[in-house]
C-alpha cells in the first residue's frame, strides 16, 4: 500500500492499489494492450455488480459513505484476504465489517508449541462456541484428558453441565455454571456463531434442567476478565489458579485460556503431579480419565 499525504481519499488509494494487484486475464478480461495494471474500474465494477459511475465516484471519494453491501461485493470482486476486507471497512465505514463465524477444529503447529511451553500452568485453546481443539499436558492431568474424548465432547459447557466429576470439583458450581453460561452468550455472539450454538443449547437444555434455566436467564459475563479459580483435585486437593483469557492471534473464533498456580505451594504439587503422571496413551483408563477431567473447566 503506497504512503498517504494529509487529506487524501484513503478509501480511494486503497481500491486503486488493489485492483492494480489483479491479473485482468487470469480473470477472463481481454489481454489487451492496458495504460496501467491490473483491472479498469469498469471491470472492478462489473465483478461487483455495481454501477461504474459509482465505483469510479468510490476512488475519487465522492458520494458518500457505501454501503456495508457494497464494500462486501468490492472486496469478493477484489479477492480481498479477511484482513484486507476488514481494512476496507475501516476505510469505508469507520468500522470493521459484521463477523463470520468460521468454525476451526484445529490448530497450527505454532499454537500447540506455545501451549506447551506454558507447562505446569494448564492452557487450552478453544471456539467461540467452547468446543476445546488444542491443550497442553498441564490441561490433561489437570483439568481433562480432552483427548479421550470425540470430538464432539471436548466442550466446556457439556463438561460442566454433564459430568458430575466437573460438578464435584467446585467449590461453588453455581456460581462457576453461571458465569460460563454468561461468557459463553457473549463470546458466541462477538464470533459470529449464534446460529452455530443452537444444536449445543437445544441438547443442553434437553438434557440438564439447570442449564435450560440459566440460559433462559438472559445473563452475560466477561469471559476475559481475570480472576481466580479454586478447584478439588481428586489428588492434590484444594488448588488455586488465577486464569486469564486471551484471543489468539486478534481473532474472535479462537481464545487461549491459561490457569496459572495462584501459589508457590500449588505451582510445586501441580508440577510434581504431572511428573509421576503416565502419559495420555496410559490415562485412558477410567481410573486416570476420572482422575485428569474432575477439574472441570
Amino acid at each position: 500500500m503506497s504512503e498517504h499525504l494529509p487529506g487524501e481519499n484513503l478509501l480511494g488509494t486503497y481500491l486503486r492499489d488493489r485492483r492494480s494487484k489483479l491479473d485482468p486475464a487470469a480473470l477472463g478480461f481481454p489481454p489487451e494492450r492496458r495504460r496501467t495494471l491490473g483491472l479498469r474500474r469498469e471491470e472492478v465494477a462489473q465483478r461487483a455488480n455495481i454501477s461504474p459511475t459509482w465505483y469510479t465516484w468510490l476512488e475519487q471519494g465522492r458520494g458518500g459513505a457505501p454501503s456495508a453491501d457494497v464494500l462486501d461485493r468490492i472486496a469478493r470482486a477484489l479477492m480481498l484476504t479477511a484482513v484486507e476486507r476488514e481494512h476496507l471497512f475501516l476505510l469505508g465505514l469507520g468500522r470493521p465489517p459484521e463477523v463470520r463465524y468460521q468454525e476451526n477444529e484445529s490448530v497450527t503447529p505454532r499454537l500447540q508449541r506455545v501451549l506447551d511451553a506454558l507447562d505446569p500452568s494448564p492452557a487450552l485453546i478453544r471456539t467461540a462456541i467452547w468446543n476445546v481443539i488444542a491443550w497442553n499436558r498441564a490441561a490433561t492431568v489437570m483439568l481433562g484428558d480432552y483427548g479421550a474424548l470425540p470430538p464432539h465432547q471436548r466442550n466446556v459447557l457439556r463438561n460442566i453441565f454433564l459430568d458430575p466429576r466437573a460438578r464435584a470439583a467446585q467449590y461453588d458450581w453455581e456460581s462457576v455454571a453461571r458465569h460460563v453460561v454468561g461468557a459463553f452468550r457473549v463470546e458466541a455472539a462477538r464470533a459470529g456463531a449464534v446460529a452455530e450454538v443452537g444444536p449445543l443449547v437445544d441438547e443442553l437444555c434437553r438434557l440438564s434442567p439447570e442449564f435450560r434455566t440459566m440460559w433462559r436467564d438472559n445473563d452475560v459475563r466477561d469471559a476475559h476478565v481475570g480472576s481466580v479459580k479454586h478447584i478439588r483435585h481428586p489428588v492434590l486437593g484444594p488448588l488455586a489458579f488465577e486464569y486469564s483469557t486471551f484471543s489468539v492471534d486478534g481473532r474472535t473464533d479462537l481464545s487461549m485460556v491459561v490457569y496459572n498456580p495462584a501459589t508457590p505451594a500449588d505451582a510445586a504439587k501441580i508440577l510434581s503431579h504431572i511428573g509421576a503422571t503416565p502419559r495420555r496413551e496410559d490415562t485412558r483408563s477410567p481410573l486416570g480419565a476420572a482422575e485428569t477431567r474432575a477439574a472441570g473447566h
